[in-house]
């Protein structure tokens, strides 16, 4: 691999050929899922009567489980394809799927098909699921080691972006437009770009070429937990990852009520708290970059954990009286309100401190998974990813049914995420070790474990900065 030179920055990685086009290509992906996804909710959700029988609730509803119905069918299929065959060229075939997804719905749209309709958005999930293991597996194959967390920082910095930036633009679409195809050719034009920006992606070598593929997802599934487990740290980092998407998700739900019904706001309100989190993630997956010295610092794991904590606690102290939500306020006269300006500012450190703890995990699957497995292993995490979220949900519903409310939810789970932090520190006491090295003064509060042998065979030679 040609080395880009040893002062390279977070942001400087944009700009060299090892990852600047991975990165347009995830980018482009994340967003377009969601621009298309969002979309068709606004729209089934105010035209319904146009399209289906089926209730706005329930089409919502059954939306998100067609798009995370792929993680469990397909995740363990993708983890094998991205062991087996070039990354580099996976993305190319996925941005080419992702086209032809587009296309079908725009024939949906224009033979006004909800089947259709339905159809694209699960190919979509597909679309991800097979784009995951790639994502994450590739970046140890183009990056050092001391480039991994700001890689990963940029990722996942960059993924919140997207998903803010194609939920608005869905929305938008979905309002404007006089013929609802235009959100397909919309999408089919930012897949388009994606393929282009997938064609500068560097070859990314297969580790386990001879790899024979197992269709059967709950085989291999089980198989991938195995690969995971034979490093402690990385199975327990799946957990800790899957949690976090979990309690992430937790928030991110409840967003629309919580501005109607709490806060008293509108659409705008929604969207601004949507944006304050995602800055938060943004700011700090960077800052983790930042704080570690652009190495492997597990320490910052329990100091995330512990915002995660009081943030959320805070957050529901600090939620105004519930309201009707029959009037809601223009977002001048909501930031006027008290208690307002408290509540944004806890979803931006909760964001914040999230980053924190969200990218050393994923550095470590990456830095301590076997490199012959290690697509694998990120599939199983995605599996595991999608249960945690499917349950969390499913949780949340029920005790908002039995009465609570939206802050007496985010304080539970702030109390939950307390416990979770707790026990991951008792099972890997390597998190605590280093958070405490962390906090005292002259201790190096750098680790940079070492990669494992076998995972230079996964290397490719590579070209460019």
């Amino acid at each position: 691999m040609t080395a880009s030179p040893a002062g390279t920055g977070t942001f400087q990685l944009l700009a060299t050929r090892r990852f600047g086009p991975f990165f347009a290509t995830q980018f482009l992906g994340a967003f377009n899922d969601n621009l298309f996804k969002n979309a068709l909710v606004v729209l089934l959700t105010f035209r319904a009567a146009d399209w289906t029988t089926l209730s706005p609730g329930l089409i919502a509803n059954l939306a998100a489980g067609l798009f995370i119905l792929p993680f469990f069918l397909f995740s363990a299929t993708a983890g094998q394809l991205a062991d087996k065959y070039d990354k580099a060229r996976l993305a190319r075939l996925v941005k080419g799927l992702e086209m032809a997804i587009m296309a079908l719905a725009a024939a949906a749209f224009w033979m006004h098909s909800f089947a259709g309709l339905m159809a694209a958005l699960f190919l979509l999930g597909v679309h991800s699921t097979l784009f995951g293991p790639v994502k994450y597996a590739l970046l140890p194959q183009h990056l050092r080691e001391d480039e991994l967390v700001g890689g990963n920082a940029l990722v996942e910095a960059g993924t919140f972006v997207s998903i803010l930036l194609g939920t608005l633009a869905g929305g938008v679409l979905a309002g404007t437009v006089a013929q609802p195809a235009w959100i397909a050719f919309g999408g089919f034009a930012v897949a388009a770009a994606g393929y282009a920006a997938s064609r500068g992606i560097p070859a990314a070598p297969a580790p386990a070429p001879e790899l024979a593929v197992n269709l059967n997802p709950l085989s291999e599934t089980w198989r991938n937990l195995a690969f995971a487990g034979r490093e402690r740290s990385v199975l327990l980092a799946i957990v800790a990852i899957s949690w976090f998407w979990l309690y992430g998700a937790l928030f991110l739900a409840q967003f629309p009520a919580y501005a109607k019904y709490v806060l008293g706001g509108g659409e705008s309100a929604v969207t601004l708290l949507l944006a304050v989190f995602t800055v938060g993630i943004g700011i700090g997956s960077l800052l983790c970059d930042r704080l570690s010295r652009h190495r492997l610092e597990l320490g910052l794991v329990p100091l995330g954990a512990i915002g995660l904590t009081l943030f959320g606690i805070d957050l529901y102290f600090a939620s105004p009286a519930a309201t009707d939500g029959s009037a809601p306020q223009a977002l001048a006269a909501l930031l006027g309100r008290p208690g307002v300006w408290r509540v944004l500012a806890d979803l931006l450190l909760l964001g914040a401190f999230g980053g924190l703890f969200i990218v050393p995990l994923y550095a470590l699957i990456q830095l301590r998974g076997e490199a012959a497995h290690r697509a694998r292993i990120i599939a199983a995490n995605n599996i595991v990813n999608a249960l945690f979220m499917v349950v969390g949900a499913l949780g949340a519903g029920a005790l908002l049914d039995g009465g609570w409310t939206i802050p007496e939810l985010f304080g539970a789970g702030a109390l939950a995420n307390a416990a979770v932090a707790v026990g991951l520190c008792i099972a890997l006491p390597e998190f605590g070790r280093r958070f405490v090295a962390c906090l005292t003064p002259g201790r190096r509060v750098v680790e940079i474990p070492a990669r494992a042998a076998v995972d230079r065979a996964g290397r490719g030679k590579i070209g460019g900065s």
